[in-house]
C-alpha cells in the first residue's frame, strides 16, 4: 500500500513555482537511482544536488528526498504518480 497525500481531483493550492520536497520512503538498495529515474522525464533539469538518500537507523528502509521547483498541480501530481509506483516503495510524502 502507497500513500501519496494527492489524491486525485484534491486541489494543492499554493502558487507556483515554489520548491517542494518530495521524500519516498522504501526497501529498495536502488532506491536513489529509481526515484531518479521516476522524476526524471517530470524535472528534466534536476542536478544529481537535488537528491539526497538516508538510511533507517537499523539499516531495512531508505528516505530519498527529492527537492524540485514545482510549475503546477499537474507537475506535481505526475512527480508523486512516478515515484508511488517504484518497487518497494511504502510511502510518498
Amino acid at each position: 500500500m502507497t500513500a501519496t497525500g494527492l489524491e486525485s481531483g484534491d486541489p494543492l493550492g499554493g502558487d507556483y513555482p515554489h520548491l517542494h520536497h518530495v521524500k519516498v520512503i522504501g526497501q529498495s538498495d536502488d532506491l536513489l537511482a529509481a526515484v531518479r529515474r521516476a522524476v526524471a522525464p517530470h524535472a528534466p533539469s534536476l542536478p544529481d544536488s537535488a537528491f539526497s538518500v538516508r538510511p533507517s537507523r537499523a539499516g531495512n528502509y531508505h528516505a530519498v528526498t527529492c527537492s524540485l521547483v514545482v510549475e503546477s498541480d499537474d507537475q506535481l501530481r505526475a512527480v508523486y504518480a512516478a515515484v508511488s509506483h517504484i518497487e518497494g516503495v511504502i510511502l510518498c510524502l
